[in-house]
């Protein structure tokens, strides 16, 4: 089952960071079903198991946290024998599942007080935690203008804009990538969603690093929203994906190669704000 979850992560290139690591943590009781001589070989087995698990979408900050999260609670137990082992490691997957989950909610929460009624707001790719803080600030009475860019070459802002439309008290407009710019100035806020912040330094969607650096030359504020479990200070090296060129064109590339970067770096000094479910944290 480890195994065949492994194949579906490396997979799973359409689904948030969050919903991986919850799929990723869940695997990790299926160790509870087999049988071992010690303590240590369950620990081994299962510090083995969570790494492979890891590496299948070693871009993820959230699946890093989650897996260390597991490993280290078991590791700090001490237990006396290998029932008691299981025990501890179906506890912290329960707490670290609800923790993942809850924290997308939470921060859609704080980020809905963020969102003004009548305000333009335009956002990049898919974000289901973005999506959840509209919902939430035009549950409260808002009405909202929404920008969302396609998010090429996989048009992730398809499904954003199809998502908002909706809802009747957003109207909205799908945009190009390339066309933010043009849109940018008639905008009041910009929301993002976040595959991870590292130290100082947002990776997300490519594309995010080119919208904040154009909204911070038109002084509009870029707020990045997402669960705590995406933000670390150590520990983690971010690794992009370079996905298939045919993404881009379905012809032979001949004469030239294609890059399709997944991800960018945005410094988060183009930012104002993080929100997630731990609080805002300005910049």
């Amino acid at each position: 089952m480890i195994d065949e979850t492994v194949e579906e992560i490396e997979e799973m290139q359409t689904h948030s960071s969050s919903v991986v690591a919850v799929k990723a943590t869940r695997a990790l009781l299926e160790l509870l079903d087999r049988e071992f001589a010690t303590v240590e070989e369950y620990e081994r087995a299962l510090d083995r198991n969570a790494k492979a698990l890891q590496r299948a979408n070693p871009s993820h900050a959230s699946l890093y946290n989650a897996m260390r999260e597991v490993v280290d609670t078991v590791s700090a137990a001490e237990s006396e024998d290998v029932d008691d082992a299981k025990a501890t490691t179906s506890e912290a997957v329960e707490r670290v599942v609800d923790a993942v989950e809850h924290g997308k909610s939470g921060a859609a929460e704080r980020a809905a007080e963020h969102i003004e009624d009548g305000s333009t707001i335009l956002t990049h790719d898919y974000s289901s935690t973005v999506l959840e803080a509209v919902e939430l600030a035009t549950r409260d009475g808002a009405h909202i203008e929404m920008y969302v860019t396609e998010a090429r070459p996989r048009y992730l802002g398809r499904k954003t804009a199809r998502t908002l439309a909706g809802n009747d008290r957003v109207e909205t407009h799908l945009l190009t990538d390339a066309a933010s710019g043009y849109y940018l100035e008639e905008c009041d806020d910009v929301f993002v969603g976040m595959d991870c912040i590292v130290g100082d330094t947002l990776y997300n969607r490519v594309g995010t690093f080119t919208i904040a650096a154009t909204a911070a030359h038109c002084g509009v504020p870029v707020s990045v929203v997402g669960s705590s479990s995406k933000v670390i200070e150590s520990g983690f090296v971010f690794e992009n994906e370079f996905r298939s060129p045919s993404e881009v064109m379905r012809e032979p590339a001949e004469g030239f190669d294609v890059k399709n970067p997944a991800y960018d770096a945005t410094p988060v000094s183009l930012l104002e704000r993080a929100i997630t479910d731990d609080g805002v944290m300005e910049f």
